[in-house]
């Protein structure tokens, strides 16, 4: 007589290996981890400096992003007035140095502007730079009237986005400022730069650390659920998680 085969009772995941088979799964994902081969991961850093410089009329400013003594651009604010007392103009520019370009745009008059972006916006390969020295924000006053413009005109915890050569290679920054236009005066303050070691690798407007993904990810998912990648994880992780998943 032929027994039919006993059913297999239904065994529970527990929460704690739920997660740690979700992390295996997600860094191996990560590290391109197959079941032939595994390679490593490139370790980035964003390396962010806090500042609190002010950028006043008849002042010019350096910038060195990555701290190798060497300056990479240089802020310069001035001020000026005509013979006859009557015109007086002010303007905050930015100028970047050897072979190092700004994220900007040109206006129909034909004026370079430096962009004034947001926190949150990708700074990389894909982005608007170009070589020579921006304005970023220009006041004037002539007779009674007074006048301000530039897209840094009167603004607060904006970016500039920086390409700028390190060792040989393209590397992308950022910096943050404040900018008031008090016509005909511009002033600054500079509360902070940072950017990114890994060469050709965007950096994000505001972006003070780098993320692990695969935590990140992990950290998100319910516990109560197991991703189907999950079973590739315990493959390429091989004995120790399959050890985990037979005691649970």
């Amino acid at each position: 007589m032929i027994r039919s085969p006993r059913p297999r009772k239904a065994v529970s995941v527990s929460n704690s290996f739920h997660r740690q088979l979700t992390m295996n799964a997600l860094a191996a994902s990560a590290a391109g981890v197959g079941v032939l081969a595994m390679a490593p991961p490139a370790e980035g850093k964003i390396v962010y400096t806090p500042a609190h410089r002010t950028i006043a009329p008849h002042q010019t400013i350096p910038l060195d992003l990555n701290h190798d003594g060497k300056v990479d651009f240089r802020f310069k604010d001035t001020l000026s007035t005509t013979s006859a007392s009557f015109f007086h103009s002010g303007r905050l520019s930015i100028f970047p140095l050897a072979a190092n370009q700004i994220w900007g745009h040109k206006t129909a008059a034909g004026l370079h502007y430096a962009s004034a972006l947001p926190a949150g916006v990708k700074i990389g390969p894909s982005g608007a730079f170009s070589a020579g020295s921006r304005s970023m924000a220009y006041g004037r006053q002539e007779g009674s009237s007074f006048y301000c413009e530039g897209k840094w005109n009167n603004v607060t915890r904006r970016y500039l986005g920086l390409k700028f050569m390190n060792a040989g290679k393209v590397h992308f920054g950022w910096a943050r400022l404040n900018v008031t236009c008090n016509a005909p005066k511009v002033s600054a303050l500079l509360t902070g730069y940072a950017y990114e070691t890994i060469p050709g690798k965007s950096i994000v407007a505001g972006q003070t650390n780098g993320v692990d993904d695969a935590e990140q990810l992990a950290a998100a998912l319910p516990n109560t659920q197991l991703p189907e990648s999950a079973t590739l994880g315990v493959l390429a992780v091989g004995a120790p998680a399959l050890s985990i998943w037979r005691r649970d």
